[in-house]
């Protein structure tokens, strides 16, 4: 028995002799060095590029920055392997699978997690240390023929729309506003639509084309065009998971957009929209409950999905927090990529977590327009996620303004600041019609 055991010591003594030699022979664990990165996508062929930074040498407290322009996106870092680590895109079910060759050189793909599609729509980039150029090497560069800088009407069309140059059907375009400031052959704006914006562009002119991309959570973004002789732009913007659209453009300091408070309206002869929905412990929740009588109410119909969602989230959750001792609550709906409560749990509790949200949020069902204005009763149609709702102490709907525009957009963002507060200051300020309903007068 005694030499069984001395047998067995000797045995495992030198299992972990050979354990700590294969880990030696292994390595240390890999980490990208720190600083700017450039990467690439390839979608379908083509090159995608972007920019980002890491701080840290290991996971542990490391960060991973996405740069666009001067935008900032910041996600934590997880190891999956000694050579391999994970970038979740915060409130997107998504992330960055990254295999490090060495610490100058990466490989991986952006991964759609959504469970039913999940893999559908992966794309795959490559990325290299201490580059902080987008799309042209400085050295490589050529210099700009034409300087875009200005306000631009832009008009989406299908290639049978931008054939025909003599069609008179221009106003059935989808207009938009590009906002583009270039500096030398550097290109910086943003494009807005009726129902939001593309966040930060980036990217650069060379001769009569340019080249503006953006990345940060989302799907990844490229936009390129040329300008003609005439001055006028023709175009292509697209991405990894939407579909590739053409424009052509004009500048025009009077272009504006169709009025966001205009789009969505309530159906004729009503004044109020009804709902019930589980929140995400499950229990319904209604207007029709007692802590929104008497209340300004802020309902926000949105998707975790959806970029200028989050952004607008980003603006109303710190609001709510500085203003709900006023007399206001608030109601977020999410309609979710997928018609499931649990997923629902799962992507709107990160949601509400990472944007320390203190109001009510809610399920409405899978992110559809159609099924967001089946659903809520009162509206004409769903136009945009999101879209916001005002409703009065009365419960009756005040306002309702469709999309979003963020901060990049400039003087858009401060109007519709100026605007949302001005409007709930003054609803603020009305009597609560049920203040006095509670006492009851004696004989």
């Amino acid at each position: 028995m005694i030499r069984r055991a001395v047998r067995f010591g000797q045995a495992a003594v030198l299992l972990v002799a050979c354990v700590s030699a294969a880990s030696a022979f292994a390595g240390p664990k890999k980490f990208p060095d720190e600083g700017v990165w450039r990467g690439e996508f390839t979608v379908d062929g083509e090159a995608i590029p972007f920019n980002f930074e890491v701080k840290g040498k290991d996971a542990a407290g490391a960060k991973f920055s996405l740069i666009n322009g001067t935008r900032r996106d910041h996600f934590v870092v997880e190891r999956v392997s000694d050579d391999e680590l994970s970038v979740p895109m915060n409130t997107y079910d998504a992330a960055l699978a990254i295999k490090i060759v060495d610490g100058k050189h990466l490989q991986g793909e952006y991964r759609d997690l959504v469970p039913k599609r999940k893999g559908a729509r992966n794309l795959p980039f490559t990325a290299e240390y201490g580059r902080s150029w987008r799309f042209v090497e400085p050295s490589k560069q050529a210099a700009a023929a034409v300087d875009l800088t200005g306000k631009w009407a832009l008009h989406q069309a299908d290639d049978a729309e931008l054939r025909d140059k003599n069609n008179n059907e221009r106003d059935n375009r989808r207009n938009q506003v590009g906002l583009f400031k270039q500096d030398g052959t550097h290109l910086s704006g943003v494009i807005m639509t009726s129902v939001g914006d593309t966040r930060e562009l980036d990217g650069i002119v060379q001769g009569n084309r340019f080249y503006l991309s953006h990345f940060s959570g989302p799907s990844p973004r490229l936009i390129k065009g040329t300008v003609d002789e005439d001055g006028n732009l023709q175009g292509s913007s697209g991405s990894g998971i939407y579909n590739v659209a053409r424009f052509e453009g004009e500048r025009s300091d009077n272009v504006e957009l169709a009025d966001p408070y205009k789009l969505t309206r309530l159906k004729e002869g009503q004044t109020r929209i009804d709902f019930t929905f589980p929140n995400l412990k499950g229990q319904p929740v209604s207007l029709k409950d007692d802590k929104y009588r008497g209340k300004v109410v802020i309902v926000e119909v949105i998707g975790t999905w959806c970029p200028n969602c989050t952004d607008q989230t980003k603006f109303l959750a710190p609001w709510f927090k500085q203003n709900k001792h006023r007399g206001v609550e608030a109601i977020a709906i999410a309609f979710e990529q997928e018609d499931s409560f649990e997923y629902f749990q799962k992507t709107v509790g990160k949601f509400q977590s990472f944007f320390d949200i203190q109001y009510d949020l809610v399920f409405g069902g899978v992110a559809d327009k159609k099924v967001a204005t089946e659903k809520l009763a009162g509206l004409n149609y769903m136009a945009a996620f999101p879209t916001t709702l005002l409703i009065d102490r009365n419960g009756e709907v005040r306002e309702i303004y469709t999309g979003y525009t963020g901060e990049v957009t400039g003087q858009y963002f401060k109007d519709y600041v100026t605007k949302f507060n001005h409007v709930l200051d003054e609803l603020i300020a009305e009597p609560d019609p049920y203040s006095n309903v509670s006492q009851v007068k004696g004989p």
